[in-house]
C-alpha cells in the first residue's frame, strides 16, 4: 500500500475531449487514467452569468499522479482545455491517502559485475 505520495486529478470536459486531455497528461509523464461518461446539470442563470453554453454530455477523466506532477498537469489542462476552449474543461485534484494496485516506477537494477 502506498500512502500520501499521490493525488487524483479530475478533469471534467465536454463529451469527446477526455482523450485529448489524456494526451496532454501523457506528454507530462502520466501513465494512464479512467474515463467516465457523465451528464452535467446547472441552473440556466448560472450558465448565463458565467457566459458558457451548457453541454449536458460530459466526460470525467480521473488520473492518479505523483504529488510533484500535480501542478504541472493541472496548469497544462487549464491552458489547453479550460472553460474558454471548446472542451469547456474544469480540473481539480484531491489527495489520495491510501492506494493499492498502483504500478510503481521500476528503478534500474545495477549491471551484474560477477562475470
Amino acid at each position: 500500500m502506498t500512502t500520501n505520495n499521490h493525488e487524483v486529478i479530475f478533469a471534467i470536459v465536454n463529451a469527446g475531449y477526455a482523450e485529448d486531455v489524456m494526451d496532454i497528461a501523457r506528454e507530462l509523464g502520466v501513465r494512464g487514467g479512467t474515463i467516465l461518461n457523465a451528464r452535467g446539470v446547472a441552473r440556466e442563470d448560472a450558465a448565463a452569468f458565467f457566459g458558457i453554453t451548457l453541454h449536458a454530455e460530459k466526460e470525467i477523466l480521473m488520473m492518479v499522479v505523483d504529488k510533484d506532477q500535480r501542478d504541472v498537469v493541472l496548469n497544462a489542462i487549464y491552458k489547453r482545455m479550460g472553460m474558454a476552449k471548446k472542451a469547456q474543461g474544469i480540473a481539480f485534484s484531491l489527495p489520495v491517502t491510501d492506494a493499492v494496485g498502483l504500478v510503481q516506477k521500476q528503478e534500474e537494477k545495477p549491471a551484474d559485475t560477477n562475470s
